[in-house]
């Protein structure tokens, strides 16, 4: 530690509020459970801080603004600071300060100048949003991070709120819905709703606007069986957002783990989260939520300090050799360090909170492999965080889904998670990108996404439904502007256009943005109807992103993050809630729930049984089986798979069993099909699908009889079904 350290640290040490030393004002209390925990007569406090000096519960008037008292936790067992409070009880608001070194060269940023938020905070008494007092040093300041700030931030700062909120959760069940039947629906709180106007305009945009009937309604109605929220746990605007007029509106910026965000609760309670789970519930809807245990908002050396840093930089996250800095695998300037106990405990606790409290029934991981690096920055599928969810019998029931990348080294680990694990397959949204902007050599691949990505998945001895299948979804392009842009267009985001991915396997169809022209407005539908025929036709899992399903567009801004505005709200126009798209999207997941050959948790072979019939054959244009030489030709974009229904039975006894005929056109010119004569089927296939025009009724569907012929215009596709013989 440098002199100037040292002096720093023993001023502070000294330094007291005049009811920091008040031993009456506080008994022992207990090291457990971690958090403020209303008990009879008070609250009971305990924070992990190793290597510090002392921690303070600085308790607040109602407003949250002036202090009134400061009380130092009297007890320290192996490194959690506690203490019992009498005559305080839910809805006192409170912050922490933590006293001890100051010195960042040896990872040391205690500022008890700064009021720190509990990392077990239930509840947060107003959203975050960056300012100069968020940080512990003087900005401006020549040595930058290694001058501490002497000013005090306790009145400006976001305060903790003792929580003890009984809920009735009647007769609230999970819906518990099969991975293989499950219908993922990726949407923003707060965007779904914003612009809704059948929803009161104090709900909209919060979770009471989502629980809302008309919210629902457009869900069940969607034919979807999940919300997957972006995420909802308290996030920090960052402070250059904020100056720019911007906002951090996907809220990949968390810091409290345990806490709702102010921001989508309408009146502040956190039973409005509840509320909403039991209404989607009811309705037989799975919530889902997207998690950020990889990084939190605070930054790199030079960003703020909230939480984290003030309390035990050293335990909570990955320090570069000289302790100064941060490993950062996650592009955002900071990386959680998951293998140390004490952050384990703490995402462990808040995974299990959000679904023995919550009630939730999922979770998709941001960034997942950071999470799961062991002590050494390995990616390791043995290591502390995936061994103790594999373990873990609360969240054994819990569907786990990784976003399997990060920006470390070995970060790309689509395939890598273990049993038990599904995720968001990278690759299958560029193979089938690829395909249907016409890219040569792109067959075989779409054929394996659309078969559930066995060359992914089948060597960890995993099924489909370890592949959740996605084409957009809110990281890039909407559907919309995938089939409309050519390139990004991001100029508002104030970052001179280089932020975005900037490879999309995107195609304008021949116009960049808006367009007059009507051959290309047909073929851009044309497009979409592809890309969401073939993510319902396959096996694995769909993510549908929210809004794709009526045309949402952002104007080709493929990285809006921090619009929170018109650009990323749902548009509820009529133009848009009349938009054919939606009806299409509702035949298809209606179609998807009709067709069990469809969404099987079991791997395609090919390989005949004692009757010569196969779960799956590929064809031609020719109605003839597709030959090695075929497959290995580049220009070969043309090709039909039949899927037997006797390798699938259906789910209810009695219910209608159809076997599958998809027909693919991705050339530049029309193709005529004939159609294969297949064992088992000798009679007529019905056209369900036909995206050049949209669906039909099974009753009302033109029939086909092999050998007969289909033609299939340039880039489009046809789904035929017809009753297998047993």
């Amino acid at each position: 530690m440098t002199a100037q350290a040292v002096m720093q640290s023993l001023a502070h040490r000294t330094n007291s509020h005049p009811a920091a030393a008040d031993p009456a004002a506080c008994a022992a209390g207990r090291p457990w459970p971690l958090g403020a925990t209303p008990c009879e007569g008070g609250v009971n406090f305990a924070v992990f801080a190793s290597g510090v000096d002392r921690v303070e519960v600085c308790l607040f008037d109602a407003g949250g603004t002036r202090e009134e008292r400061r009380i130092a936790l009297p007890a320290c067992s192996e490194d959690v600071w506690h203490g019992f409070v009498p005559g305080i009880g839910a809805g006192t608001r409170y912050g922490l300060r933590v006293h001890g070194p100051y010195d960042p060269e040896h990872g040391w940023r205690c500022n008890p100048n700064k009021l720190l938020l509990d990392p077990y905070a239930r509840a947060l008494d107003r959203p975050l949003r960056g300012a100069p007092w968020q940080y512990a040093y003087p900005l401006g300041h020549e040595r930058r991070d290694l001058h501490m700030d002497p000013q005090d931030n306790a009145e400006a700062a976001a305060k903790c709120v003792v929580v003890d909120a009984p809920f009735d959760w009647g007769d609230d069940r999970h819906p518990q819905t099969p991975m293989e039947d499950s219908v993922f629906y990726e949407v923003h709180v707060r965007g779904f709703t914003r612009q809704m106007p059948e929803v009161p305009e104090a709900l909209r945009g919060t979770f009471l606007g989502l629980a809302s009937e008309p919210a629902i309604r457009h869900l069940l109605q969607l034919g979807v069986t999940a919300v997957e929220l972006l995420p909802v746990q308290a996030f920090n605007d960052e402070r250059r957002l904020i100056d720019l007029g911007l906002a951090n509106y996907w809220g990949y910026n968390s810091i409290a783990f345990f806490a709702p965000d102010p921001r989508y609760l309408a009146g502040g309670d956190v039973n409005e989260f509840r509320r909403m789970v039991k209404a989607l519930h009811a309705a037989g809807l799975e919530v889902i939520l997207d998690v950020v245990y990889n990084h939190s908002c605070e930054g790199n050396h030079l960003g703020p300090t909230l939480c984290f840093k003030g309390i035990d930089n050293r335990s909570y996250y990955r320090l570069t050799e000289d302790h100064r800095h941060y490993l950062d695998f996650t592009g955002t300037g900071n990386t959680l360090n998951a293998s140390h106990p004490a952050m384990l405990r703490l995402v462990m606790d808040s995974l299990r909170y959000w679904v023995q409290e919550m009630h939730v029934d999922g979770f998709r991981f941001d960034l997942a492999p950071a999470v799961a690096r062991n002590a050494q920055g390995a990616f390791d599928h043995r290591g502390p965080f995936l061994a103790a969810i594999a373990q873990d019998p609360v969240l054994r029931r819990a569907k786990l889904v990784a976003e399997p990348w990060d920006l470390g080294d070995n970060g790309y680990q689509v395939g890598g998670f273990p049993q038990g694990w599904s995720e968001w397959n990278g690759q299958y949204r560029d193979r089938v990108r690829d395909y249907w902007r016409g890219t040569e050599g792109s067959l075989g691949d779409f054929a394996a996404a659309l078969c559930g990505s066995h060359d992914i998945y089948g060597p960890s001895r995993r099924g489909p439904r370890a592949s959740v299948n996605l084409v957009t979804v809110h990281d890039g392009f909407t559907l919309h502007d995938l089939v409309s842009y050519n390139d990004k267009h991001n100029e508002a985001n104030a970052e001179d256009n280089r932020d975005g991915e900037s490879h999309n396997r995107s195609w304008n169809c021949g116009a960049e943005g808006p367009t007059d022209d009507a051959k290309v407005l047909a073929f851009r539908e044309r497009q979409k109807r592809n890309f969401l025929t073939t993510l319902f036709c396959s096996r694995g899992v769909p993510l549908l992103l929210g809004g794709d399903e009526m045309g949402r567009t952002q104007g080709g801004n493929n990285n809006a993050y921090c619009q929170d505005n018109a650009v990323s709200w749902f548009d509820w126009s009529d133009a848009r809630r009349d938009d054919p798209l939606l009806a299409f999207t509702r035949s298809l997941t209606r179609l998807r729930r009709e067709l069990p050959v469809l969404r099987q948790n079991a791997w395609l072979s090919g390989q005949p049984d004692e009757d010569s019939r196969r779960d799956i054959v590929w064809y031609s244009v020719w109605g003839l089986e597709m030959t090695a030489e075929e497959w290995r030709n580049p220009a070969v974009r043309c090709v039909a798979a039949v899927l037997d229904a006797r390798f699938a039975p259906a789910h209810a006894e009695g219910a209608p069993n159809r076997s599958v005929l998809l027909v693919f056109n991705a050339t530049g010119e029309d193709a005529t099909f004939t159609l294969p004569v297949v064992a088992g089927h000798p009679g007529e296939w019905a056209l369900r699908i036909y995206t050049p025009e949209g669906c039909f009724d099974e009753a009302d569907a033109p029939t086909y009889a092999p050998p007969g012929r289909l033609q299939l215009p340039s880039h489009s596709m046809a789904l035929l079904t017809q009753a297998a013989e047993d």
